[in-house]
């Protein structure tokens, strides 16, 4: 099969990106580097590239790409930076902060403060049978429910995803971002780190 050129570089840089995507590095409060927020702000949005949502998500094509945060807001205004201006594919991408679990239902992304540790099960319910991906970076969430865990390791983020819990949500998770997580199954760890 011939790939055109363009394709070409697209099939070598993707995997660079990837490997890059997978576990970046922070620096701590003395250095230019970015922060552990700013790295979490960088991440929502691109595993938005590497997660389909059922069609029907969208009431039309202009509707917002909703990224939202859940509870006390950790990113303060680095998630507003991160997001300004960009869209997924024909939607406009769209910050909010909601307080209310049964608000999470309207959102494409959901970040889940720590400060939501002890309402899990609560959103769970709440979000039952809606296509919201939850992200969450208190230690469990993935095992507890949530699509994907941030972790640190050393200054190093990277994730771990529930793909099982991504399924009942009706996401379909790239298989490039499966390879590059440590997998969850309700309570179970396996996988690659």
């Amino acid at each position: 099969m011939h790939i055109a050129p363009a394709r070409q570089v697209a099939a070598l840089t993707l995997p660079i990106c990837l490997l890059w995507f997978g576990a970046y590095s922070y620096a701590d409060s003395s250095s230019d580097s970015p922060s552990e927020y700013q790295v979490k702000a960088a991440f929502l949005f691109n595993f938005a590239k590497f997660v389909e949502w059922p069609a029907d998500t969208f009431a039309s094509p202009q509707a917002p790409f909703a990224v939202c945060v859940l509870g006390e807001d950790p990113f303060g205004s680095l998630l507003d930076a991160a997001l300004a201006g960009k869209t997924m594919a024909t939607h406009p991408v769209a910050l909010r902060r909601i307080k209310e679990r049964a608000e999470a239902r309207h959102c494409q992304i959901v970040f889940v403060s720590a400060s939501e540790v002890r309402n899990y099960a609560e959103l769970m319910e709440a979000v039952r049978g809606s296509s919201a991906l939850l992200v969450g970076d208190t230690d469990g969430f993935a095992a507890l429910g949530g699509m994907i865990e941030f972790t640190l390791e050393g200054n190093h983020v990277r994730f771990l995803i529930n793909p099982d819990a991504a399924q009942r949500a009706g996401l379909m998770l790239s298989s490039k971002l499966l390879m590059l997580a440590r997998i969850v199954h309700d309570g179970a760890v396996a996988g690659k780190s």
